[in-house]
């Protein structure tokens, strides 16, 4: 049974205004990187300081950020970066936050994209369609739409709701980071990444290996004088599969249900500068998971030596072994500490909100989450979308999922704070 106040904040929640805010979310093209990062801050503070909260809008020092021994890395530089917090009512630490990102990957190739324009936010059938509906706008507006639900309300709160706004997410997590080293804490943190319906308590890790592959150089018309860094990395290929294949033996019970929990993927391959030159250097980028509960440490470690184990056993590559760094973002694994409420709380209050009981999964991509658990404070996701569609030339999120999670993002808020 809903209490007259949840009955209350419920009716409260305006759906029409959460989609005409995300259809402004969207069109603020926030990619890693440029100005509009800026820009979409700027605008989430000035519609979180007419909703009543609080809000400590700031400049990021990104030269002592970058120089924190701590600091998580990123794959775009940036001159400029703010942070965007507000508050809700009550006194003390805030008894929970919802945390979302606002910034978005490049769209790719436009003419993948209806009118070619990524950030038209269409609605068709129920559904918007851009860059970042998915990933994650739709929980922004849904935060905002909750958040705006309660002020309406008039709903006096016991303990603070904080609302946290980042930029960065997608290449390190420097914006959680610098708000989190800013002081910005709470009992509790909801991220509100696409999730298709389950709650995920749970995040492996990720980060961007580099493997500079020597060869040695030659005319292609007598190819046998030289050595082809292309073909000295079909070996590291082999032991990249060998190594993910052992990696995934025995999955954490939170990523069983995947067929990878902890994938291994080249993403990029450079070579060569002459078509009739064997090359003397390849270039290999791509992504490597780190498992539940191990640290970065023991991941690279693992990944370095069976790069070196495959170097050895080739009689080019022992003497002219490859050369392994991690460039990028390094993305953590995350977990809720077993039995803490906030997993019952948000099962509830998504049932509560008119759906059946979300499944319970962990997700095998890198999040916020980690840096928030490293906080020690506990973190799951749950949002509206799901993140087969992040990133890609057809994403989109539907509206009803918006809709419902800000409902029980309103119900979670006043359960936890009121």
């Amino acid at each position: 049974m809903l209490s007259e106040v949840e009955q209350k904040v419920l009716a409260a929640v305006d759906d029409e205004r959460v989609v005409a805010e995300l259809r402004e979310l969207v069109q603020i093209p926030s990619v890693d990187g440029t100005a509009a990062e800026g820009e979409i801050q700027s605008w989430c503070a000035e519609r979180l300081r007419a909703l009543g909260l609080t809000v400590d809008h700031w400049e990021i020092d990104l030269p002592a950020l970058t120089a924190d021994p701590a600091f998580p890395g990123w794959e775009v530089e940036r001159e400029r970066a703010w942070g965007c917090v507000g508050v809700l009512g009550g006194d003390g630490t805030p008894g929970l936050i919802f945390n979302g990102h606002v910034d978005v990957v490049p769209p790719g190739d436009l003419a993948q994209w209806p009118d070619r324009d990524p950030y038209s936010a269409r609605i068709e059938d129920g559904v918007m369609w851009g860059r970042g509906t998915c990933d994650m706008k739709g929980g922004v507006a849904a935060i905002l739409g909750a958040v705006a639900a309660i002020a309406a309300a008039g709903v006096q709160l016991r303990k603070p709701l904080a609302v946290h706004t980042v930029f960065g997410e997608e290449d390190g997590g420097a914006g959680a980071f610098a708000t989190l080293q800013r002081g910005h804490t709470g009992e509790a943190c909801l991220i509100a990444e696409p999730t298709a319906g389950a709650v995920i308590p749970a995040n492996a890790g990720s980060l961007t290996f580099r493997l500079e592959v020597p060869g040695l150089a030659t005319h292609g018309s007598t190819r046998s004088r030289g050595v082809s860094a292309i073909e000295k990395f079909t070996v590291l290929q082999n032991a990249l599969l060998a190594l993910e294949a052992e990696r995934n033996r025995d999955p954490h019970p939170l990523l069983a249900h995947l067929d990878l929990a902890n994938p291994l993927s080249v993403g990029t391959i450079h070579a060569g500068d002459w078509a009739s030159t064997v090359p003397d250097l390849l270039i290999a980028e791509g992504r490597y998971g780190v498992r539940l509960g191990e640290s970065v440490v023991t991941a690279r470690t693992a990944f370095e030596a069976a790069i070196a184990e495959a170097c050895a056993k080739d009689d080019w590559l022992r003497d002219h072994p490859v050369v392994v760094t991690w460039p990028g973002g390094e993305f953590a694994s995350g977990l809720l500490p077993d039995n803490d409420p906030l997993l019952g709380d948000t099962l509830q209050a998504a049932t509560d909100a008119g759906v059946s009981t979300p499944a319970v999964n962990g997700a095998p991509y890198g999040s916020d989450l980690r840096q928030y658990s490293a906080a020690g404070i506990p973190t799951l996701q749950y949002g509206p979308g799901d993140v087969r569609y992040a990133h890609a030339a057809d994403e989109h999120v539907p509206l009803a999922e918006v809709l419902h999670t800000a409902r029980t993002y309103a119900l979670l808020a006043v359960r936890r704070c009121a």
